[in-house]
């Protein structure tokens, strides 16, 4: 027994030593992939073409199809590897011709867009007077003053996960009190009078599905200081919004396979699609490029790692996820061997390190690797969930990352037509690149496994 004791605290010391020193290991390949980063402009300049080319890329739409094509020749011209489209069948919304006219107590167009996911108003619209409420116990409160209005919630952004759910479940609330229609103050922490779009779910099927649309800040500002003057407020909706059947699309797919360990994975990602009243250069084809960006410039650096790194473009990341859970279901009988899952939807502005989840022995190693983005500022590492198409990996058991950055002004463009390239910089999407490209070198080449998390219950 002593000897068997022994072995194993060798064995624990020599594994802990080799944790500390992954950080000395990779140095040098680390600082070489930061300098290709920081000194390169192909990345930004492919970013660029995207979003200018094809523009807004919803679910179902031909120009993300067409973007799909255009990334898949792209990544076959750089020389990467297994270069494929993995089939997924995705929500088809389409948005039409929409509008909102006040009408009382004075006529000007409203600033607004339906909220994904809604159903249209009839042919000629609805017509109605307007209930502003701050809350879903306001709008109990005032009871039958609803009944056949259009109801606002005026609630303003405290934070994302607090405010959005008005988003979701605004619609539901209004019908319950027998509201025609129901509107939202923009999701956004600052304005110039651009409304922010978004999912919106029918959570309650005992009630009809009325149409939901967000208004400008200003806009929902104003009416309801025009309700508490006394005024009437009248408002016309016209919204030709539908749901068509379920349309076939792709999450686009690549690979530097392996040099020893080719069935073990790192995947590296972005998702490709965005709404469809911008170009969706901050959420999300910066990130989807820079992931693929990262993957480039590995190839033309002669890095080839142990474990094959995979990036992947999403599909259907803004309603529906379908890309991240039919990679979970396509992948399945793999994903015991995939080593970690990066993904970057915060948009590519500072970076400032990464949110780890997943087993506290991995995030100990990831907090090894960090310290190799010290050059760049981007060494934090803690704890913190994953994002939206990877968590259905994640939740198997796979370590997953998160690139985390400056967010001050994400949610002045969030989901809106100013999500557009001059919000980026060229140098902070530069630090990106070099920070997943790091994370996820190593990860593929370090000689140990990351242990997996216990798989979440329920899928």
């Amino acid at each position: 027994m002593v000897p068997l004791l022994a072995a194993l605290a060798l064995g624990a010391r020599a594994q802990a030593a080799h944790a500390q020193a992954l950080d000395s290991v990779y140095r040098g390949d680390a600082g070489r992939l930061i300098q290709a980063a920081l000194a390169d402009t192909f990345g930004w300049k492919r970013l660029a073409t995207l979003v200018d080319r094809f523009g807004p890329r919803l679910s179902g739409s031909q120009a993300l199809e067409n973007t799909i094509d255009w990334s898949l020749d792209q990544m076959r011209r750089d020389g990467l590897q297994n270069v494929r489209g993995e089939p997924v069948l995705v929500p088809h919304w389409v948005r039409g011709q929409e509008g909102a006219e006040l009408l009382a107590p004075r006529q000007v167009s409203l600033h607004m867009a339906g909220l994904g996911g809604s159903v249209g108003t009839p042919a000629g619209g609805v017509t109605a007077d307007v209930v502003v409420v701050a809350s879903e116990d306001e709008l109990k409160a005032r009871g039958a003053q609803a009944r056949g209005k259009i109801v606002l919630f005026d609630v303003p952004f405290t934070t994302y996960g607090e405010t959005v759910r008005w988003r979701s479940l605004g619609a539901a609330a209004g019908a319950r009190a027998g509201a025609v229609a129901t509107l939202i103050r923009s999701v956004s922490s600052f304005s110039m009078q651009n409304p922010h779009t978004g999912s919106t779910r029918y959570v309650d099927t005992t009630v009809a599905r009325i149409p939901i649309a967000a208004i400008s800040t200003e806009d929902a500002m104003m009416l309801h200081r025009m309700q508490d003057r006394g005024e009437r407020i009248r408002v016309h909706l016209t919204m030709g919004a539908q749901t068509l059947p379920d349309a076939p699309s792709r999450n686009t797919v690549a690979e530097i396979v392996g040099r020893e360990r080719p069935d073990e994975v790192v995947v590296i990602s972005g998702h490709l699609d965005s709404w469809d009243i911008g170009t969706g250069a901050m959420d999300d084809a910066g990130g989807a490029v820079a992931a693929w960006e990262a993957v480039r410039l590995m190839r033309e650096l002669g890095l080839r790692p142990r474990r094959t790194v995979r990036v992947v473009m999403w599909t259907n990341e803004e309603n529906g996820t379908r890309g991240g859970r039919g990679y979970r279901d396509a992948h399945q009988a793999e994903l015991g061997r995939h080593q970690l899952a990066i993904e970057s939807d915060n948009g590519v502005f500072r970076p400032y390190g990464f949110r780890f989840q997943g087993s506290d022995a991995a995030l100990q190693t990831m907090r090894q690797i960090s310290r190799l983005l010290e050059p760049i500022g981007a060494a934090k590492m803690d704890p913190g969930e994953g994002e939206a198409d990877v968590d259905a990996i994640i939740r198997e058991g796979v370590p997953g990352l998160a690139l985390d950055v400056d967010g001050t002004k994400y949610f002045w463009y969030h989901h809106s037509s100013a999500d557009t390239i001059d919000k980026l910089d060229p140098q902070e999407f530069a630090k990106c690149v070099a920070a997943m490209a790091v994370m996820a070198y190593v990860a593929a080449d370090m000689p140990g496994t990351l242990p997996h998390a216990t798989p979440a219950a329920g899928r």
